[in-house]
């Protein structure tokens, strides 16, 4: 719907449709998401190819994160300038452009790969991954568009169908790689980031606030309009003042160390998984896709929800609590598993997806109530440095592979044992000491 806004003798157009707006965001976000996958499911065959150590192999799954993570939050920031097309389509942009230099790379050399060329594939991945980082933008973007009373189910929606990006892709490229072969599938994939981008940026609009700024609108003008026209949340421009303040309260940093193994111990299993299933038990790398996906990645999306909502009932920190102990259990279940009991080993890859989709939605659940004066700024840490834990697993993962031979995938999941055991301990610290002093300073 488009209504015509008088300003000053002039007539502004400005659409109001914000279904659009969630479905472009969340179109924008899923295509971009999907590079969690992006060497997963091949890491086997460039290991062999080049010759990489399990620490290199590791880093290659992981390299996409690395971007995905940092870049949110001076992304999310950006939002709050401009709107969040602009810079959703940089991200998607820059995302092209990795997976343009992958594509290339691989139609002109492989299987004839170099290895000095991992440096290569290594750098286009951590340009495709500048996709994972549309998370943030897209969650301000969709904001931006619905009233309180409608955040809930506008923001779920987006983060839950978003999520299921990797899990999909996972599963889908597996059976690409056997049809029609490594270099055309990632050609493919190229060929829809592309169009999918393209699409993002003819059809997506920003909330009218944002069309009004563009219009030339001054800010107190624009926000006037745009609260006529039915906007509730207005940009104030105090991100910057937002992360400031929220850095001062050690909830915040609490809460960045449990998303660091809740959500960055999604990004870093939905890659690694594949390579695991592949090497320990010698499986064909669809049947790997299929147990990641629905023994873990769709899985811990599609669980977050019942997260989110059972933290409001009994409380994000004793659902945290049980969440975690979900993922103790379940890497233990795997590391006695070794590379010999198939049943225990998906039974332990099923409980840690489940148990860090539940954290994802509790851990969120509990940054308003931490840092309720500086809820956005909270958001942007845990976010961005949270998800951090998606690169900086892998490459440890690895070395248990290169010291210790195939058997090195089952005990590397002994990180998850010591990160699940920390969360808990972190916690239940939030559930005993913090829960009533909300807003205790670092400096206090």
């Amino acid at each position: 719907m488009e209504k015509v806004v008088k300003y000053q003798g002039r007539e502004i157009k400005v659409e109001i449709n914000p279904t659009l707006g969630l479905i472009m965001a969340t179109f924008g976000f899923f295509i971009g998401f999907a590079a969690v996958s992006l060497y997963g499911p091949v890491a086997k065959n460039l290991k062999e190819i080049l010759g990489l150590s399990g620490f290199l192999m590791g880093l290659l799954v992981a390299a996409p994160n690395l971007t995905g993570s940092l870049l949110r939050i001076p992304f999310a920031a950006w939002v709050d300038k401009v709107g969040g097309k602009i810079p959703l389509a940089t991200l998607l942009g820059l995302a092209v452009i990795g997976m343009a230099g992958l594509s290339t790379l691989l139609y002109l050399y492989y299987p004839n790969l170099e290895p000095w060329m991992y440096w290569l594939i290594l750098f286009f991945g951590l340009l495709s991954g500048c996709g994972i980082a549309t998370f943030s933008v897209g969650i301000a973007q969709t904001a931006y568009w619905f009233p309180e009373k409608r955040q809930g189910f506008a923001l779920g929606t987006y983060a839950g169908v978003g999520n299921l990006a990797p899990g999909i892709f996972g599963m889908i490229l597996p059976f690409a790689l056997k049809s029609i072969g490594l270099t055309m599938s990632y050609i493919l994939w190229f060929g829809f980031l592309l169009v999918g981008t393209v699409i993002y940026i003819l059809f997506a609009k920003d909330a009218p606030y944002f069309q009004l700024r563009k219009a030339g609108v001054p800010h107190e003008d624009a926000t006037r309009l745009a609260k006529e026209l039915g906007q509730e949340l207005i940009p104030t421009g105090g991100l910057i003042s937002s992360l400031k303040n929220s850095a001062k309260h050690i909830q915040t940093w609490a809460l960045v160390s449990l998303y660091f193994v809740s959500f960055g111990g999604f990004l870093a299993l939905t890659g690694w998984f594949i390579v695991f299933w592949q090497n320990s038990y010698d499986m064909e790398v669809r049947q790997a896709g299929l147990l990641m996906a629905f023994g873990f990645s769709i899985l811990a999306s599609v669980i977050r929800i019942f997260g989110g909502t059972l933290s409001d009932k009994i409380g994000g920190e004793l659902v945290s609590i049980m969440a975690f102990a979900t993922v103790l259990v379940g890497a233990i279940l795997i590391i006695s598993a070794g590379n010999s009991n198939f049943a225990l080993s998906l039974t332990g890859e099923v409980l840690m997806g489940a148990g860090m989709g539940i954290a994802n939605g509790s851990v969120f659940k509990l940054v308003p109530k931490y840092v309720p004066h500086a809820t956005g700024g909270a958001a942007g840490w845990v976010g961005g440095l949270g998800a951090f834990g998606g690169f900086v697993v892998p490459p440890i993962l690895g070395l248990f592979v290169q010291n210790y031979g195939v058997i090195g995938y089952s005990k590397g999941f002994i990180v998850y044992v010591v990160l699940a055991i920390f969360a808990i301990i972190i916690s239940v610290i939030l559930w005993k000491f913090y829960g009533k002093d909300i807003n205790k300073p670092i400096e206090d």
